[in-house]
């Protein structure tokens, strides 16, 4: 799944210095409740040797205190600017990166960002011939869902006239007109949750002809993330487990389809004459530079021992001064870094990916807005 990096622009246009911790969370048990009652002077300790200032050193400690309370294995990611917390997310598990205290001209979401790869909103519906309970969800996120009920008409749906007849013909079109209004009902605020929220799976549950009813009124553009679940999810007890492990399955398919879709379209595009899409450092820093990438295919691993600067204007990331344009060099840090950074500015999205999934064992790939031009005789490209 891809990662929407848009909405950590306004964060990576601020100046720096930036202070950043990605540490153990937890309160420990009682043998190691010294450790984590330490772990805020520690991580002082290690940015005032990294020549941080002391109000930054200040804000870090107190924002990493241990998550008393919180279920371990527990995580925190902490952005520290001007004696001000900038951003503190307490991240469920274990670290997913090592350890890390730094101090750099730009803020380093990487670790963030392989803790929590997607946040994946979806819906759970359970619904019935006149009523429903849609859920917004996010993967990542544990906390309470976005619940909204919808309330539809029970006129004419309970009870039919035993014995046949016109009577009863006429009070059955009119109990399935009444299903059919409560069912377009639900599919409309469902179609709405969607366009909010960028959910990318519908699970729907409960009376199997109410979901067939919802599934139809979807909208059609919405209708290929529809996914139909025989359960009822509101009835509590063993079955509930069972439902959510199965709605978790059709989370992973989906993702693992996403993932798919986007590698066999970079496949595609590199056998082109003119492709949509990037390979390498130098290729796709150039296509950034130009706003030009729509996804950036991230193997982290591969370059972090690459640096690049970061730039405090567009074009936002260079491999050396005479690329600046003018803007500001901000200084030289690691390649995901700088990469990650452009991407949000220019409002691509991310995938990271494991190694031996790009081809070549390049480390970065791309998928483009339009295509790169025709080759030039000598090699320049138009």
């Amino acid at each position: 799944m891809t990662e929407h990096l848009h909405k950590y622009a306004d964060l990576y246009r601020q100046p720096g210095p930036w202070c950043l911790a990605y540490v153990d969370a937890g309160a420990g048990t009682v043998e190691g409740a010294e450790a984590a009652e330490v772990r805020p002077g520690n991580v002082r300790a290690a940015l005032a040797q990294q020549g941080a200032t002391p109000a930054d050193q200040e804000a870090m400690e107190v924002a990493v205190a241990p998550a008393y309370g919180v279920p371990a294995p527990v995580s925190r990611f902490v952005l520290v600017r001007e004696g001000t917390v900038a951003l503190n997310e307490l991240l469920p598990g274990p670290l997913a990166a090592p350890k890390q205290t730094s101090v750099g001209p730009i803020p380093d979401l990487l670790p963030l960002l392989k803790h929590r790869p997607e946040e994946f909103p979806y819906i759970v519906a359970e619904v019935s011939r006149e009523d429903a309970e849609i859920r917004l969800e996010y993967v990542g996120h544990p906390g309470p869902a976005s619940i909204q009920g919808v309330e539809g008409s029970a006129e004419d749906i309970r009870k039919l006239p035993v014995g046949g007849g016109w009577a009863q013909d006429k009070l059955q079109r009119r109990t399935e007109e009444s299903w059919r209004r409560n069912a377009d009902e639900v599919a409309g605020q469902i179609d709405r949750i969607v366009d909010s929220s960028g959910a990318r799976l519908i699970v729907l549950a409960g009376d199997v002809r109410a979901r067939t009813m919802v599934r139809d009124e979807i909208a059609e553009g919405h209708r290929p993330l529809v996914s139909m679940l025989d359960a009822k999810t509101r009835t509590g007890g063993p079955h509930q487990d069972q439902f959510q492990d199965r709605v978790q399955e059709l989370i992973a398919l989906r993702w693992a389809a996403e993932q798919e879709q986007i590698m066999d379209r970079l496949a595609l595009q590199q056998a082109q004459a003119n492709p949509e899409s990037a390979a390498g450092i130098g290729a796709v820093v150039h296509a950034l530079q130009q706003a030009q990438v729509d996804v950036l295919i991230l193997n982290d691993n591969e370059l972090a021992d690459h640096p690049l600067l970061a730039l405090g204007a567009e074009p936002w990331v260079a491999s050396a001064e005479e690329q600046a344009l003018g803007a500001e060099v901000l200084g030289k840090v690691p390649a995901p870094a700088a990469l990650l950074r452009a991407a949000a500015l220019t409002d691509a999205s991310l995938l990271l990916v494991p190694d031996g999934v790009l081809p070549g064992g390049t480390g970065v790939a791309a998928l483009l807005r339009w295509p790169t031009g025709p080759t030039a005789p000598g090699g320049v490209v138009a």
